[in-house]
């Protein structure tokens, strides 16, 4: 048996949430593609997934996350059930956001999911504000704000970056670098494409990861989260991956080539988790199946979940507005 730095527990989690988060994605596909029955935007996470799975045993459940409009994965992995996340993309009012987000604003309160964002790199002044809220209450709980390397470019990031490592605040700034914003390589962008050195500028840690690698996430967020927690500060990470599916589903993909895209699924994340599984038998192939099964049976029932479902009434379209009486604009 091959030594290892993790756990077999730890293993067998990542392959299960891993697979969850795939075959979640491919369903919904499915079934907006096939049925029509999931209608508006849809971006998935496929080939992302050891991101998601990396971050959860890094961090704990208090510690915030917040992502832009790829977030079906980081949902799921923090523990908004499959079920609420399939209807929301159903549109019913059992959804995550009562069928009121769709697929860019899922929402999870209680496991400390603090959404999917529409405006590109908007989520990044969220996320320090979240990390601004844990240090104020004294806490030592960490902010995760995850953006894509199209986010990287917005003034959003700049503004939050000064302040945060001015405050020092508790905040981990993740980049899922997966190598193009929509249909743009990260090389047509921009001059520094090491997106990670953007943190010099400020002083801030920056590091680059293996984004296909869920033990090299989780030992790079250990670190980042150490830091936080011990009150030094942000740090940026580039996490590099690969996304084998369009920006959305609407993309024809023609920026890329199809050799490119079987490179990247030769380091398949999930295969490389279920490869160090069964060479350090940590499990049958039996015991593998019946956690696919699982997994199948979860993602089946979540949609039969949304399409039994009843869709949202008609008076919740004004609820969940925020709204100040004092507010001196307002007119009835």
């Amino acid at each position: 048996m091959a030594a290892t730095k993790f756990s077999k527990e730890t293993y067998l989690y990542w392959y299960e949430l891993m697979q969850l988060i795939r075959q979640f994605e491919l369903m919904a596909e499915e079934k907006y593609k096939m049925d029509g029955k999931i209608r508006g935007f849809f971006h998935a996470y496929i080939g992302q997934e050891a991101i998601a799975a990396g971050c959860m045993t890094a961090t704990r459940l208090e510690d915030p996350y917040v992502t832009a409009y790829r977030d079906h994965g980081l949902a799921l992995a923090k523990g908004v059930s499959p079920n609420a996340c399939m209807a929301e993309l159903y549109g019913k009012a059992t959804g995550a956001a009562k069928g009121k987000g769709g697929s860019m604003h899922f929402f999870g309160k209680d496991v400390y999911f603090f959404g999917g964002h529409g405006i590109v790199g908007a989520q990044i002044g969220t996320g320090a504000g979240l990390a601004f809220a844990e240090k104020y209450k004294g806490t030592d709980n960490v902010a995760l704000t995850f953006f894509g390397d199209g986010a990287a470019r917005q003034g959003m990031l700049h503004e939050t970056f000064n302040m945060a490592m001015t405050w020092k605040l508790p905040v981990v700034f993740i980049c899922e670098n997966n190598n193009y914003a929509m249909g743009t390589s990260v090389e047509r962008t921009s001059n520094v494409v090491d997106i990670y050195k953007l943190a010099d500028a400020y002083e801030m840690p920056g590091d680059t990861v293996d984004g296909m690698s869920a033990e090299a996430v989780h030992e790079a967020i250990s670190r980042a989260v150490k830091r936080a927690r011990e009150g030094d500060g942000p740090t940026l990470l580039e996490i590099k991956t690969y996304r084998y599916k369009g920006h959305s589903i609407s993309d024809p993909q023609k920026y890329r080539t199809k050799e490119e895209v079987e490179e990247y699924k030769q380091r398949d994340p999930i295969q490389l988790v279920l490869a160090t599984i069964l060479k350090n038998k940590f499990a049958t192939k039996d015991e593998i199946a019946a956690i696919d099964k699982r997994v199948n049976d979860t993602v089946v029932a979540s949609v039969k979940f949304a399409e039994e479902s009843p869709w949202p009434s008609d008076d919740e379209v004004l609820k969940d507005v925020a709204m100040d009486e004092n507010y001196p604009f307002i007119v009835d």
